[in-house]
């Protein structure tokens, strides 16, 4: 009986430091970028949720999508994604990377409908573009959601 305790605990401890380290690369086309440059900066500072920016694919755990994605960016995205440690998390941030937003499929020919037509996205964070804070509370339900916590805030799914 203590055994399978010992278990459940461990294993809420590792999901805990599991969502407060998340190491991202972030995909930036378009003013959606410039809200997620504010994040890096010191009023915001994404640092203080664990999550650090990386360069290369193999070591972040977490990809944001901030834009438009275009057909023939589409397989250079889907590879990054290919590319990335397990378990893997993507954060579509914007009206552009959700369902095409004013470059949508109705109006333009070239533009995916959707980062969820790439890859599998787990926290689609609405506006065009959003504002830092709504980005903040995209990675907030994130975390809730990889540490098995049902939050008001995971509604943004």
């Amino acid at each position: 009986m203590s055994g399978s305790f010992y278990l459940s605990t461990l294993g809420r401890v590792l999901k805990w430091a599991e969502s407060r380290s998340l190491w991202y690369m972030s995909t930036g086309s378009g003013c959606c970028a410039d809200e997620m440059l504010n994040l890096a900066g010191s009023k915001y500072d994404l640092e203080r949720y664990g999550c650090l920016p990386q360069v290369d694919p193999r070591q972040s755990d977490l990809l944001i999508i901030c834009g438009i994605v275009s057909y023939k960016a589409m397989p250079y995205l889907r590879n990054l994604y290919d590319q990335m440690l397990t378990p893997k998390y993507v954060l579509a941030v914007g009206a552009c990377a959700n369902s095409g937003g004013p470059f949508s499929p109705k109006k333009s020919y070239s533009v995916v409908p959707g980062a969820g037509e790439v890859v599998p996205v787990d926290v689609y964070v609405p506006g065009c573009p959003p504002r830092p804070e709504a980005i903040m509370n995209g990675l907030i339900a994130l975390q809730g959601k990889i540490s098995g916590k049902n939050t008001s805030i995971s509604a943004l799914e």
